[in-house]
C-alpha cells in the first residue's frame, strides 16, 4: 500500500514472515520496487537471498514463493525489514528520505517470536535504521539480541562475490541454526 505525497509516494513495507519457533530473524532496510510490486520478499531476480538460502538450507529457487517461506520456517528462520513505512525514489537504500522513516513493530514481533536468538541485517542501512530508530524503545530483554550485520544481498552491492557472501551468511547463522557448508 502506497500513501501519495507529490510525486514521491510513502511506501508500505510488507508483512514479517515467522512462526513461533523462529531462532534467527533476517532483517532488510525496505523492500525495493520489484519486491513491493510482487509482494515478495527479495523478489529482485539479481538479488542473492534466495541463492544463498539454496546454499545454506537446500531451500530451491525454482520452488513458488510459498514453498521457499515454508523452507524459511522449518529452518527457524523469519524475515521482515526494519523500515515499515518510508519514502523512496527507486529501489536503493540510499534513495531513502531518512526524515520519513517509520519502523516496524518490533516489541510485537519478539513478543509473538520468543526463541529469536539472532538478528541478521541483511546490508548497513537495516543496522543502522534499526539502531537509531528501534534500538532506544525497545523493551531492555528484546534489546540484547545478538546482533549482526551480514553482506547486503543486493544487486547494487555487486563488489563482494557471491561465494564470500554465502560464507559470511553461513558463518553467522551456523550457531543458530543447521546450515549446509556451501561448496
Amino acid at each position: 500500500m502506497n500513501e501519495s505525497n507529490d510525486d514521491n509516494p510513502l511506501l508500505t513495507g510488507l508483512e514479517p514472515v515467522h512462526d513461533d519457533s523462529a531462532r534467527v530473524l533476517v532483517l532488510g532496510s525496505m523492500p525495493g520496487a520489484r519486491s513491493l510490486d510482487m509482494q515478495a520478499y527479495y523478489a529482485h531476480p539479481r538479488n542473492a537471498f534466495w541463492p544463498i538460502m539454496e546454499a545454506l538450507f537446500g531451500i530451491d529457487c525454482e520452488l513458488s514463493y510459498a514453498r521457499r517461506l515454508a523452507g524459511l520456517r522449518e529452518h527457524r528462520v523469519a524475515l521482515w525489514d526494519v523500515i515499515g513505512k518510508c519514502r523512496r525514489h527507486g529501489s536503493l537504500d540510499q534513495k531513502v528520505e531518512p526524515a520519513s522513516i517509520v519502523p516496524n513493530d518490533f516489541d510485537r514481533l519478539f513478543a509473538a517470536c520468543p526463541s529469536i536468538s539472532l538478528l541478521a541485517f541483511n546490508g548497513r542501512l537495516a543496522e543502522q535504521s534499526f539502531e537509531r530508530r528501534v534500538l532506544p524503545d525497545l523493551q531492555a530483554r528484546f534489546a540484547r539480541i545478538e546482533r549482526v550485520r551480514l553482506p547486503s544481498t543486493s544487486p547494487a552491492h555487486a563488489a563482494m562475490r557471491f561465494e564470500h557472501k554465502c560464507a559470511a551468511w553461513g558463518r553467522a547463522l551456523a550457531p543458530v541454526v543447521s546450515v549446509r557448508r556451501p561448496e
